[in-house]
């Protein structure tokens, strides 16, 4: 049976569909009772936490459910046929020509050891049939339709030497050569850098215009689905619990697990003291252990008993007109406009003194010129350069910027695992830029710690999870006897929130949320008086992200330690930190309080960055600026301002001077500092890039102090000192 290859009905039609996988002791029901519809030139997108089965519905689609996966109950079809029907060798003519899918990691999809152009071309020749020479006209075609630099050099080039986002391009490129009727996205910028992410949605949505491609979109980023989608479906422990219109679903949820979500990310508004976030309680259930009734009613704040728990629940119309269905008994008996019922207000913590202070920090590496064959020649990695800051006690100050910028590399340097090349660290008034960490004292080691991104690599997985927080309080010297240790290990349980019976499990046993708080009961096993967290809930879920966040924010409230928080997200940043240091090729290009540096005038970077955010808000307006090529290399970094190669403001601050000299630091009011070379009258100018919609107040321009260049530095740092603490507050 053959797929029509044009329809004047839907592209995909899932109906009642159920997948299951079987093991030896029993099935899995992993989707049950999904529906869904995408109409041609449709995007529909997916979204809900890990393991609600948004990627099975994906895997169903392409009926790639592997040996275990079997489709129980329903249908799905494609362009009217139904795709169970359809034999191996039918399949594979529609895999890649007629359904494309673009997976999460762009390397999982490209063969390492071909070039990108014969990877390119095999899609058209396999699919339609053309020959070399056609084939390759294409590829150059796509290739520059994604927006390469180059398209020579990239059909020529191995996929290692290309940087992530360049590689999602060219996935995106291999999925649009033959022109699918339904392209689906699997969470496609998850490991993407904000501004890469930004463009490639920009790009994704573009070419879906341009071929008229249907899009099923999965992620777990609402702010992403509102910039790509039409529709939505909410997912949730392997059913549909509310679909619609993005700007309905939104606007007028009805759901409550739709409206958990959004109360569990930091949307404009959100503030940790006065409006924090709100974390969904409980756990996710297990497919074989789900509840009756409604899936979501032990989680749920609107439960009854006897309504929620007594069958089946059905998807329910609440708006037929934008075919909006919600799977809940009683959205019509909730008050949906209600605020949620806000924890008592956090005390503003008090800024303390100077527990970190860095001056002109540099971190160079030599390395081989080619370091596969040792070569004698060798270059220079400039990973951080010229850095100054300082971070007090009890505040939370935010390191943001692309990856390669040098925020990781700073945090070695103050962890020990690396040395400074040249300038001073004062760690609690002690100098450490010279001493690794297996040269300092228990105390110095223990009084800073670091909590990593992904906590499924930081913990022992053959130790149980008291064990490991015992052998931290081991090695810090805290406690005289295995008695003394476990009832310190249990009270750190207690403040990380954990069940005490928690200690006698293995990692395996634990959810990423679990297992990230046995990483920050570790980290504050000594005491530390400073922690940092390196993207510490980036591979969390929304909702268990909130979780942790809150925990962080009250064991700091409660031990006043200072967070040295390291994220590409900047709304978190916006929600969490008291100050923000913007870094770009190994340079501090902006810092000041939070609202200074999320309200103009901005360095050109900061403003890049922010106008890349995804904010789910329907009511908030964005100025779009998407940067043109990837960040140069720290080994030949370009000369003059090191953002001068994708600035747009280059011309207006004068190229000659941007492409020759690195600018001084500008000082502007309340001590918030600028790296640009940009005059005082187009700094005032800037408007701001995020703002409510059909908000035209004018907001206060801040007015620019003028620095020297041999005395901006200084001038800085003391700025910074004087003015942290006020600041600080007052951002709080």
């Amino acid at each position: 049976m053959a797929v029509k290859k044009d329809t004047e009905g839907p592209i995909l039609e899932i109906d009642n569909l159920s997948i299951s996988f079987f093991t030896r002791l029993r099935e899995i029901p992993a989707v049950m009772d999904f529906s869904c519809v995408v109409q041609p030139g449709e995007a529909m997108g997916l979204v809900g936490e890990s393991g609600c089965g948004k990627s099975t519905v994906a895997l169903g689609v392409m009926q790639d459910l592997g040996v275990n996966g079997r489709i129980v109950g329903g249908s799905i079809k494609f362009k009217g046929t139904d795709l169970s029907t359809l034999n191996e060798d039918e399949l594979r003519q529609i895999r890649g020509s007629e359904i494309a899918m673009i997976y999460q990691e762009p390397m999982a999809s490209l063969n390492p050891a071909m070039k990108i152009g014969k990877q390119l071309i095999e899609v058209p020749m396999i699919h339609e049939g053309l020959n070399e020479a056609d084939a390759w006209k294409l590829a150059h075609q796509v290739v520059e339709d994604v927006r390469l630099p180059d398209p020579e050099r990239i059909l020529q080039a191995y996929p290692h030497q290309l940087s992530g986002g360049q590689q999602q391009r060219i996935v995106i490129a291999m999925a649009l050569m033959s022109k699918p009727s339904l392209l689906i996205l699997d969470e496609p910028t998850t490991a993407l850098d904000v501004t890469v992410e930004a463009g490639i949605v920009d790009l994704v949505k573009g070419l879906g215009k341009k071929y008229g491609t249907s899009m099923l979109f999965i992620s777990h980023n609402l702010g992403l689905v509102m910039d790509v989608c039409d529709r939505i479906c909410v997912m949730y422990s392997g059913e549909a619990v509310e679909t619609g219109t993005v700007v309905d679903v939104f606007d007028n949820m009805r759901h409550p697990y739709t409206q958990a979500l959004f109360r569990s990310i930091p949307l404009p508004g959100a503030d940790k003291n006065t409006r924090p976030l709100v974390a969904i309680p409980g756990n996710f259930p297990l497919p074989h252990e789900r509840p009756n009734g409604c899936n979501f009613g032990p989680r749920c704040d609107y439960f009854v008993a006897g309504k929620c728990d007594s069958g089946d629940i059905e998807m329910a119309m609440f708006d037929k007109k934008n075919d909006h269905q919600t799977r809940c008994t009683r959205f019509a008996d909730i008050d949906w406009m209600a605020d949620a019922a806000l924890a008592d207000n956090v005390s503003k913590t008090e800024i303390g003194e100077v527990v970190l202070d860095i001056d002109d920090l540099k971190k160079y590496y030599e390395v081989s010129a080619n370091a596969l064959f040792s070569s004698k020649e060798k270059k220079v990695v400039k990973a951080n350069e010229t850095i100054s800051l300082a971070a007090h006690e009890a505040e939370t100050l935010a390191i943001v910027g692309e990856s390669g910028c040098g925020k990781s590399t700073l945090a070695k340097v103050l962890l020990g695992l690396e040395t400074a090349t040249s300038g001073k660290v004062q760690l609690l008034g002690q100098d450490v830029q010279d001493v690794m960490i297996e040269d300092r004292d228990t105390k110095t080691v223990s009084s800073i710690q670091m909590v990593f991104q992904n906590p499924f690599d930081t913990l022992n997985p053959s130790m149980s999870v008291g064990r490991q927080i015992i052998r931290a309080l081991e090695v810090f010297g805290i406690g005289n006897t295995e008695p003394e240790r476990k009832q310190k290990m249990l009270e750190l349980l207690d403040l990380v929130k954990l069940p005490r019976e928690f200690a006698e499990r293995m990692p395996r046993q634990l959810s990423g949320g679990q297992k990230q708080r046995v990483g920050i009961a570790r980290a504050f096993a000594g005491d530390a008086r400073i922690v940092v967290a390196d993207e510490p809930v980036s591979a969390l879920d929304v909702s268990v992200q909130a979780a942790v966040t809150e925990l962080l924010m009250e064991i700091q409230h409660r031990s006043r330690t200072t967070l040295l928080f390291i994220s590409h997200d900047l709304s978190i940043v916006r929600y969490l930190s008291d100050r923000v240091v913007v870094m770009y090729l190994g340079h501090i290009v902006e810092t000041g309080t939070t609202d200074e540096v999320f309200a103009p005038p901005y360095h050109p970077y900061t403003e890049a960055l922010l106008s890349a955010v995804p904010i789910a808000d329907t009511r908030i307006e964005r100025k779009r600026i998407v940067l043109d090529g990837d960040i140069p290399s720290a080994v030949n970094p370009p000369p003059g301002c090191p953002f001068q190669t994708r600035c747009g403001y280059k011309t207006q601050a004068g190229a000659s001077l941007c492409e020759t000299e690195v600018p001084p630091v500008r000082i502007l009011e309340g001590g918030h500092q600028i790296k640009c070379h940009l005059a005082e009258d187009i700094l005032a100018k800037m408007d701001p890039v995020i703002a409510l919609a059909n908000d035209n107040s004018a907001k206060p321009k801040k007015a620019v102090k003028k620095t020297g260049k041999k005395t901006a530095k200084k001038t800085a740092k003391k700025a910074t000192k004087k003015t942290a603490k006020k600041a600080s507050k007052k951002s709080a």
